[in-house]
């Protein structure tokens, strides 16, 4: 009796502290027994209503001739499945996308394959107008077209600050997915600095699992504050989840040389190249740590390359003291080369270091 009154009492005086001293009872590692808050917002509503204003529908026409196939009728009981050429005919194809607004005055922002070869495009606002629009400039190589459309202070899209953006970033795709409408979507930023698609002459792509439709590109992708991080423009058809925008940076470099001038400056070389087949390796078979290059597959006649004397087979290791550890190094910087200035170029030939200074020139455009 004696024993038992004594657990008794002890447990009476472990429950009183534990009433009055609630905090001394942790978790193992020192963790607290209450949940910890969510950080993420329960809801994207405010940073939808701050996107969307700003994203349009596009609804791109254009004239297309076509010969149809038809089985001549005086030969259709004697060979059978024999075609012949119809008289040519012309219809009406559409194309469907979306843009951002990214001025008051009227100036969008869209993929250049929404709006290529279009005679009439149409512009669908949030707030339900309908008008006009034409093309002040387009850029084929980063699928990139500026439209211009009458008004005054409309809604913009707020740009975010150039480098934030994140891989696991929440993100939402706005745009007018299969023509039913304006849609939000929402995913995480998968990957950035996508460079190996060869979907581009100029790829850097932000890859994202929000989901993107036919219809989606040039629609916006903004962050959980609503500020624009990326144009729409392709989707992975083979794999779930996989779709891609252009950084918004690199979008609004385009808008502003459009905007000044009518066109993108890059510089061109005057050369086509690849990355090279093996890697570079040292005599004794460890892996070189010296750029691995890149090795031109063809030289333009009468363009700098050839005025420098540079051949098919050269590997290229640096371009103005810059290390090329791939073609892709060697676009963006070639890109960035002004037109009329001098580049020094540093490579291999048959395995023998060689040094030329190119003539920068203007890359041709690819037309429309």
């Amino acid at each position: 009796m004696f024993l038992l009154q004594f657990v008794v009492v002890g447990l009476a005086a472990a429950f009183v502290l534990t009433q009055l001293f609630p905090a001394r009872g942790t978790a193992p590692n020192g963790a607290q027994n209450s949940p910890v808050a969510p950080t993420g917002p329960a809801s994207y509503a405010t940073a939808v209503r701050a996107a969307t204003p700003a994203v349009v529908n596009i609804y791109a026409n254009s004239i297309v001739t076509e010969r149809p196939l038809v089985v001549p009728e005086n030969m259709r009981h004697l060979f059978p499945g024999a075609f012949g050429l119809g008289a040519p005919r012309q219809r009406i194809n559409q194309s469907l996308g979306s843009g951002v607004i990214v001025s008051p005055d009227g100036h969008v922002l869209t993929t250049y394959h929404v709006v290529a070869q279009a005679s009439d495009i149409q512009v669908a606002l949030h707030d339900g107008r309908v008008t006009r629009a034409q093309v002040i400039g387009s850029d084929r190589d980063t699928d990139l077209a500026v439209l211009k459309i009458e008004g005054s202070q409309l809604p913009s899209a707020q740009f975010a600050e150039p480098g934030t953006l994140q891989v696991g970033d929440v993100v939402l795709a706005i745009g007018n997915p299969f023509g039913i409408g304006q849609r939000v979507t929402m995913g995480i930023v998968s990957a950035i600095g996508n460079d190996h698609l060869n979907l581009l002459t100029y790829d850097d792509f932000i890859q994202t699992d929000a989901a993107i439709n036919d219809g989606n590109s040039g629609g916006a992708l903004v962050n959980a504050n609503g500020q624009l991080v990326g144009i729409n423009t392709a989707v992975f058809r083979f794999g779930e989840g996989i779709g891609f925008a252009i950084p918004a940076q690199a979008a609004r470099a385009v808008l502003d040389q459009i905007l000044a001038q009518g066109y993108v400056t890059r510089g061109w070389l005057g050369l086509d190249y690849r990355d090279p087949p093996t890697p570079t390796a040292s005599e004794d078979g460890a892996q070189s740590t010296a750029p691995r290059g890149v090795q031109v597959t063809s030289v333009y006649r009468d363009f700098p390359g050839a005025e420098a004397g540079l051949a098919p087979g050269d590997v290229l290791l640096h371009l103005d003291g810059q290390a090329l550890d791939g073609q892709n190094v060697l676009r963006q910087l070639e890109a960035a080369l002004v037109p009329g200035s001098s580049a020094r170029v540093d490579g291999l030939r048959a395995g023998v270091p060689f040094t030329v200074n190119i003539e920068v020139v203007q890359r041709p455009s690819r037309g429309n």
